[in-house]
């Protein structure tokens, strides 16, 4: 991942004198963020080896709106042997960093922006699973989706191995895996658009509103319980938060909204199922040993 002195660098080479005030932002998994004022507005640059999240930012940023904010994307280009990204800055405090007191005043709106994502016009796009900035998306339903998650990817390759060889071994993920393959069976949901990634970092909120849901680099096609079931599984990582049920609030919030999704239960296990294998294969991967018992702990009450 870029360094300060090689984002400066390249800030100035670029940009000149309509740059300044370059201020590291942090760094995601897969990319690194810096504040700067270009042409006197201020914006955002991140860098990062994936240009397709870069470019899937790019193209859910035209459905932004009241109800799903989502900063605009001015340039996409090569920088070294990587990307960048330049992007609107919004203001506002992290989702993850709020106490319970500011997530209760926000929740509703939160829910709310979970009802617009999932209202996205997905009809030009194809397919279930993660898509690519053109739309397509591999798996040709949401079951073959979700049992995907047992595979090895490019971009996170050779955790099976890794797992294998941790201390919390295989037998958990494929005991979750197991209970995944039996629920999925047959099963159909309306097709729509997912966020994949809420709570690292990717919304930002003002007093009780959201200012802006950004990354849309894991999006995807398939259930929209999917972004419900990653805040309930999420939830108990963040003990600030521990006085809101979050489970009864969503409840709450689909009987005064259309109504109980159908098929509740077994879609909702089947998403929080593939986001705590999705979640250990990742762990694996990066030999966060300590995260990886600790989800495969929350899958085995699942299972």
């Amino acid at each position: 991942m870029i360094a300060d002195k090689a984002a400066r660098a390249f800030v100035a080479k670029r940009y000149g004198s309509r740059a300044r005030d370059l201020r590291n932002l942090g760094a995601g998994e897969w990319s690194r963020a810096y504040a700067f004022v270009l042409d006197g507005r201020e914006h955002v640059i991140r860098f990062g080896a994936h240009v397709e999240d870069f470019r899937k930012d790019g193209a859910m940023a035209e459905y932004s709106c009241a109800g799903l904010p989502i900063p605009g994307v001015s340039e996409i280009g090569s920088a070294g042997e990587g990307y960048f990204a330049v992007s609107e800055r919004v203001s506002g405090q992290l989702l993850d960093q709020i106490d319970g007191a500011a997530m209760g005043a926000v929740l509703p709106c939160l829910l709310a922006t979970l009802d617009a994502i999932a209202a996205v016009d997905v009809a030009g796009g194809q397919g279930y699973g993660i898509w690519a900035p053109s739309g397509f998306a591999a798996a040709a339903s949401w079951p073959e989706a979700l049992l995907a998650v047992s595979q090895e990817t490019a971009r996170v390759p050779g955790w099976r191995a890794a797992l294998a060889g941790s201390p919390t071994g295989t037998a958990p993920f494929d005991r979750a895996y197991a209970r995944l393959s039996g629920l999925v069976s047959g099963l159909s949901v309306p097709r729509r658009l997912i966020h994949g990634d809420l709570l690292n970092r990717n919304v930002l909120v003002r007093g009780d509103q959201i200012a802006a849901v950004i990354d849309w680099g894991n999006a995807m096609y398939g259930d929209a319980l999917y972004d419900a079931a990653w805040l309930i599984y999420w939830w108990p990582w963040y003990p600030q938060w521990k006085c809101i049920d979050i489970t009864a609030e969503l409840r709450r919030h689909w009987a005064t909204h259309g109504g109980q999704p159908a098929n509740l239960d077994r879609r909702l296990t089947a998403c929080l199922l593939h986001i705590g294998l999705d979640a250990m294969s990742y762990c694996a991967f990066r030999g966060r040993w300590d995260d990886l018992a600790r989800n495969a702990e929350q899958l085995a009450a699942l299972a």
